[in-house]
């Protein structure tokens, strides 16, 4: 086998085989000329490029090779990068390289993924990560993630975007590396040295806009967005439009790419409710199945790729199995009903989100976590009163990635606090056994294992008219809230744009070794080899979705079916008071507990503070 992987596309610079040069394509079809400007190392030289069918114009230059710099002028004035460039070594503004992929010699072939059952996901964002803030600073901490019991990275995307610094949601150019955080050889040499570990590799991308600094697309191919739609972050894309066959294949090509040519793992499309798409298939199938066929459990040889959502509508249909318990499309969504009821549980908090789960957090948390969906039709004041949801009770936990914290739950606050700065250490205890040994696939977010002591916050580094109104914005989006009402407090939340607010965010590793730090780590890898050892065996069996019931205000208990009629349960108290167990609820033998917290709960006929219980046996 080819120790080379390259995917192909109909559009960008691909280097042609045998010397062949390299073939320049670009689809552009409101411009009447498109000049390729290829620097030859005297400084750039124009080439017109042929105008061909449906907008696209073409070029195959014999003398080009990989490394040169390249551009394209649209009708004789503005020069912009390439929207399909492998890496952009100036930033959004500048240059496209030619990479050739086939340059890096993979030796990772026996790889062929990990089964969705085994996930343990650590969410992480590259430049905040580790001291060097770049590929090579996660690679020096694989070791510590293969220990603490993770079985699989999620990063946050990584697409070039304009700046030094930036969470990634606002890409520009979707195929480029970000450069800030090293070349494409460098990318691929991390994914090889975690499939070493056994480590999966997921991707976070962002289908539903593009950055707004830093694209170019609007100025020779304005089909790509539509005229009347919107998303918070700028104009949506239109996918439905007149000319949406090559806006598809631009998005679909892109998650193809990142799977083949990256071997990575999978996928996680970040904030799905926003795409619009009329047509049948939606974008969504269309990607989902092209993945299969071309890349996924379809394809010859078959590998395990995952592919995660995150959908506010809590669109059920989209994670729905086969016969064989496959996924048809969707493999997961990211559980934002779990997490929130948990949190306003927890917290006390009812702004924004949680207002819709302030009243009765226990039965939200106790649906989510048996169900998946929390909300599955009812109606949602923080969305105006709008149903959101379907019906979710017949789908697997697998179906599901519960979290208690990740980029969005800590960064999307005013002051980015992570969880266990607003809970005391017991009841973080306590959220931590119930996630972590339930039959969903959890998800960590970097720094969480060790009480990482410093803030996740917003940040990013845009031109300085940007970065004002970003400012603006970010402050008056908080106006609704009753604590920063007053002009005064608002003025206080961080300057995104501010170099101290990425600073601020990036992991103290020393916090490791504090006290705090190694009782939270040890309490993770201890959850985890739990988790390994007694909850992964069993997932597959896990079918369907489970029964619960509340106990008091502060008590649930959880039970799911096996395929040979034992059940998983789960009994929780997450309150400061003792629980008395409702009569009904017998005491449970030793031989059938997995995990007691504290230890003598099993055996008792009320639940004390901050426990949870998980048990196997039959009904």
């Amino acid at each position: 086998m080819s120790c080379t992987r390259a995917h192909p596309m109909p559009f960008g610079a691909e280097v042609q085989p045998a010397g062949g040069g390299v073939r320049f394509r670009l689809w552009a079809p409101a411009a009447a000329r498109i000049d390729l400007l290829l620097d030859q190392g005297r400084g750039e030289e124009a080439l017109a490029m042929s105008a061909g069918a449906d907008g696209w114009f073409e070029l195959t230059v014999p003398a080009a090779g990989p490394g040169q710099h390249y551009r394209y002028r649209i009708d004789g004035g503005l020069a912009v990068p390439d929207p399909a460039s492998r890496f952009q070594p100036d930033d959004v503004h500048g240059p496209s390289e030619i990479i050739d992929p086939r340059t890096f010699c993979w030796a990772d072939d026996d790889w062929r993924g990990r089964p969705w059952a085994e996930a343990v996901i650590y969410e992480l964002h590259v430049g905040s990560f580790s001291p060097s803030g770049d590929y090579g600073g996660i690679e020096r901490r694989l070791d510590h993630l293969v220990n603490l019991g993770i079985t699989a990275l999620e990063l946050m995307p990584i697409a070039d975007f304009p700046g030094r610094r930036n969470w990634g949601y606002d890409g520009a150019l979707l195929f480029a590396p970000e450069a800030g955080y090293g070349r494409p050889e460098n990318l691929k040499h991390l994914v090889q040295a975690a499939h070493r570990r056994g480590l999966m590799v997921l991707l976070d991308v962002v289908y539903n806009h593009f950055g707004p600094e830093g694209n170019y697309l609007h100025c020779y191919a304005p089909q790509f967005f539509h005229p009347d739609r919107h998303t918070p972050w700028g104009a949506a894309i239109a996918f439905d439009g007149p000319r949406s066959r090559w806006v598809r294949e631009f998005f679909i090509h892109n998650a193809c790419y990142w799977l083949q040519e990256y071997h990575l793992d999978g996928l996680r499309l970040d904030a799905v409710d926003r795409i619009i798409d009329t047509r049948q298939p939606d974008l969504l199938d269309e990607l989902a199945t092209r993945v299969r066929q071309t890349l996924g459990q379809d394809a010859q040889p078959a590998r395990l790729i995952h592919l995660i959502l995150e959908n506010d509508h809590n669109q059920a249909r989209r994670y729905q199995r086969d016969a064989e318990g496959r996924p048809r499309h969707y493999t997961a969504q990211w559980n934002d009903d779990w997490h929130h009821a948990c949190h306003a549980l927890l917290t006390g908090e009812d702004d924004g989100p949680y207002q819709d789960f302030a009243a009765a957090p226990l039965t939200w948390l106790a649906r989510a976590s048996a169900e998946g969906c929390a909300y599955q039709g009812e109606r949602s004041a923080f969305r105006d009163g709008r149903p959101r949801g379907e019906p979710s009770a017949t789908l697997p936990p697998l179906a599901w990635v519960n979290f208690l914290q990740n980029h969005d739950q800590a960064g999307n606050r005013a002051f980015g606090e992570r969880l266990h700065q607003l809970i005391e250490p017991a009841a973080m205890d306590a959220a931590l056994a119930l996630l972590l040994l339930a039959p969903a696939p959890p998800l960590l977010f970097m720094g969480q294992e060790f009480d990482a002591p410093g803030p996740f916050l917003f940040f990013c580094d845009f031109g300085p008219d940007l970065a004002a109104a970003v400012c603006d914005g970010r402050r008056r989006e908080f106006a609704r809230t009753a604590r920063f009402a007053d002009p005064a407090s608002r003025a206080r939340i961080p300057d995104p744009n501010a170099e101290e607010s990425f600073r601020r965010s990036c992991l103290d590793w020393d916090a490791m070794d504090r006290p705090a730090g190694r009782h939270r780590l040890a309490w993770h890898r201890q959850l985890l080899a739990l988790r390994r050892r007694h909850l992964q065996p069993l997932l597959a069996q896990i079918r369907h979705g489970g029964r619960y019931r509340n106990i008091g205000d502060r008590g649930l208990l959880v039970d799911w079916t096996l395929d040979d009629e034992r059940r998983l349960q789960v009994r929780a108290n997450l309150g400061p008071a003792p629980l008395p167990l409702p009569a009904d609820v017998p005491p449970l033998r030793q031989d059938q507990v997995l995990f007691a917290h504290p230890a003598a709960v099993s055996a008792l006929t009320h639940l004390p503070p901050w426990s949870v219980c998980w048990a196997l046996g039959a009904d």
